[in-house]
């Protein structure tokens, strides 16, 4: 398989995986505003998929969501093969991407970093 067909599934399998966790997933536990699906990567055989999952709160909550959505792993696979109309649906593996949140903190950082220079020249004027 090329390299364009291994991106365009990459790119299928996260927009299929992100609404069957949004529409038929069916836990009261999970708020699934927080969730979100940051990147797939697909081998070229397309025999499983490394998907990272990013959830936004404390660590509990990320801990408990990543339970339940691995529990899920087979019913996502089910409904993934049934969308993309494949014979073998690639095996999940579902790993919790922090990127984001590490974003925030950087952000956050640079943003106070900032508002002390500008709080220092304002005490040298």
């Amino acid at each position: 398989m090329g390299k364009r067909r291994q991106a365009k599934m990459s790119v299928e399998i996260k927009r299929m995986l992100s609404a069957i966790i949004q529409d038929h997933i069916k836990d009261p536990r999970i708020d699934f505003t927080t969730v979100s699906i940051t990147r797939v990567d697909v081998p070229q055989d397309i025999s499983h998929a490394r998907v990272y999952i990013s959830i936004m709160g404390d660590e509990e909550k990320q801990k408990a969501t990543m339970q339940i959505l691995q529990k899920a792993k087979g019913f996502m696979r089910s409904e993934l093969a049934q969308g993309l109309q494949i014979r073998h649906a690639p095996e999940l593996e579902l790993r919790l991407d922090k990127s984001i949140e590490q974003g925030i903190k950087i952000s956050a950082l640079l943003e106070s970093l900032h508002q002390e220079e500008a709080q220092k020249e304002k005490n040298d004027e």
